[in-house]
């Protein structure tokens, strides 16, 4: 008998065919694991214990070693690694003392915009003539427009954000957010300068003077605010130049809203008369209502009962007080820049030369002294000795007093 076959005798003995029954629920179910699967299974069983055996006697009887090569080579692994973290400490507190420099330098800028823009604020809210009540009632109701004289539309003057050492990493997004606020400040404070400015420009433009000739306008002064800060020094950077010029753009837009506010507050543009009024005569040609010839009326006549209160059409200075050929009894108030308002045909003077006066303040009662037909006030406007319509000025005074 040949080798395989005794082989195959041999396994077919000790791995016969076996059949594995199962019985549930009264079915009965069986399984045949053939001999080769059962060669198999055990082959696989025989290869784990072989490896179990070997890998559990390497373990129990060979002692551990490491080649002195090996060894070194590790040794100078940890050497180097220990080398490159001192190194990376190094590199990051250098780097840390670079921001932190840094850092305070951006923080040192900023404390001195802060410290600049407090005080252009400080100048806003305490300038009483940027007093914004001074425009209020139909103020809003005016359509602004720029002024045809001009040959540029008015528009914010913000300058473009310039990025630098503010916008890169070392200085922190938090400090760039607060140059942004500055810069949003500063476009608000603009925004509100011009808002005023053209306003009171509007209602300046509805007395259809002159306003080229007025030197408070055209005259040149110094700066609202303090520039100390802004000489160059080791911390100027070219955003420190850029927010400097800035300011000086904001507090030149101050300058012009203090300047034409300060017109509008002090002009006589209230009504001169304390109760309801109609004007009975208007400025310019007429006939004379005595001579009954044509001339030219220089004011405005108006009618209201006797003795009404006459009031003062904006603060001044009463700088005549009496009579005078022709209009009676007269009060003048001189409101600077060359605005004068008269007030004629009293029949009482209740003020004196010399006299502070605010708008509203009583200076006489209506009356008919002088040439004059009845009772009535005749009202006149001098701009720099030259008599202009005062119907303009009640006009104009109409967005300002008048709710």
């Amino acid at each position: 008998m040949s080798f395989f076959a005794k082989t195959s005798r041999f396994i077919q003995t000790a791995f016969p065919e076996r059949q594995i029954y199962h019985r549930s629920d009264g079915v009965v179910r069986y399984f045949i694991i053939s001999t080769v699967q059962q060669v198999i299974i055990a082959i696989g069983v025989t290869a784990v214990s072989l490896w179990f055996i070997f890998a559990s006697a390497s373990v129990l009887f060979m002692p551990p070693s490491i080649s002195i090569s090996n060894s070194d080579g590790e040794v100078l692994k940890l050497e180097r690694w220990v080398q490159e973290l001192r190194a990376n400490d190094e590199l990051s507190r250098s780097q840390l003392e670079a921001r932190s420099a840094e850092f305070d330098t951006a923080t040192t800028r900023l404390q001195q915009r802060h410290n600049q823009l407090e005080a252009m604020l400080d100048a806003f809210k305490n300038d009483s003539v940027l007093d914004t009540s001074v425009l209020e009632g139909n103020g809003g109701a005016i359509l602004i427009d720029p002024s045809t004289a001009e040959a540029d539309p008015r528009q914010s003057q913000r300058l473009a954000p310039t990025p630098g050492d503010l916008s890169t990493s070392v200085t922190s997004e938090r400090v760039q957010a607060i140059y942004n606020e500055q810069q949003l400040f500063l476009d608000k404070l603009e925004e509100r300068a011009a808002e005023l400015a053209e306003a009171a420009y509007a209602v300046l433009q509805l007395t259809k003077t002159d306003l080229s000739q007025n030197a408070q306008l055209t005259n040149m002064g110094g700066p609202m605010i303090s520039l100390e800060n802004f000489n160059a020094d080791e911390l100027r950077s070219p955003e420190d130049a850029d927010f400097d010029l800035r300011m000086i753009q904001v507090a030149a837009r101050m300058e012009e809203a203090r300047r034409y506010s300060s017109l509008l507050e002090n002009l006589p543009l209230a009504a001169p008369v304390g109760i309801a009024y109609r004007v009975t005569s208007n400025y310019g040609p007429r006939m004379d209502p005595i001579s009954n010839r044509p001339g030219w009326h220089y004011g405005i006549d108006i009618g209201a009962a006797w003795n009404a209160p006459i009031v003062a059409a904006g603060p001044g200075k009463v700088i005549f007080a009496g009579r005078k050929t022709g209009y009676g009894k007269v009060v003048d108030i001189d409101h600077g820049q060359g605005y004068i308002s008269r007030y004629a045909h009293l029949n009482q003077i209740r003020t004196r030369r010399g006299d502070i006066v605010a708008v509203g303040d009583d200076i006489g009662t209506m009356g008919s002294s002088g040439r004059s037909t009845g009772p009535h006030l005749h009202y006149e406007i001098f701009i720099n000795g030259k008599r202009s319509n005062p119907v303009e000025f009640l006009k104009a005074g109409k967005h300002v007093y008048e709710e």
